[in-house]
């Protein structure tokens, strides 16, 4: 049986890539990582340690708010509000907000007073918020049209951060601390099965 010169040359190219890539003369192509997915399930419920130093945290957050003279003139996170009330795409966008509203104030506590408290509860936020980002879709508009709930809630985050002073937000940020680790996260931990 004859082979054409196109075949002939394909066969050739490939037994001299084939023994190259054994030699290690030529780099052979590792395989592209799976694309980011989103993993949350592992925070259904955090551990007894865990919520001990969140628990720390918030109560000498507490105890500095007691010094500090401070008044909202709104809610970032109002008692109303509901994760169940979104549509389950919608979850992770306002966790994410509400996540990243948490850690820029608890930052800002930290590097002034209470850093070695917040130390643990802001590693914990921060790798909650970093492992939260891959359930974000690139463009939240792009899913499914919602009654503005989503709207409403990422616009009250946002209005609250240009408004609202730095001892209100912490206020906020405390008081809401652990119904966003016990009830919203794990809400987007459980996906379809939160309602």
């Amino acid at each position: 049986m004859e082979l054409g010169a196109a075949s002939a040359c394909t066969l050739l190219l490939m037994l001299m890539t084939t023994g190259l890539t054994s030699t290690g003369a030529v780099p052979v192509p590792t395989p592209l990582p799976a694309t980011r997915g989103c993993h949350m399930s592992q925070f259904r419920s955090l551990s007894p340690q865990e919520l001990k130093a969140f628990k720390r945290a918030k109560d000498a957050l507490e105890e500095s708010l007691l010094l500090k003279n401070w008044s909202c003139s709104s809610r970032p996170f109002p008692r109303t509000r509901d994760l169940k009330q979104l549509q389950v795409w919608e979850r992770p966008v306002a966790l994410e907000a509400e996540l990243a509203l948490t850690l820029k104030v608890l930052e800002t506590v930290a590097n002034s007073t209470l850093g070695d408290i917040l130390d643990q509860p802001l590693s914990m936020l921060r790798h909650i918020h970093a492992r939260l980002q891959a359930c974000v879709p690139a463009q939240p508009t792009a899913g499914p049209r919602s009654q503005g709930h989503l709207r409403h809630w990422l616009h009250r985050i946002q209005e609250a951060e240009k408004k609202e002073s730095q001892g209100c937000l912490e206020a906020s940020v405390t008081f809401n601390l652990f119904r966003l680790l016990t009830l919203d996260l794990k809400c987007v931990a459980s996906r379809n099965l939160c309602v």
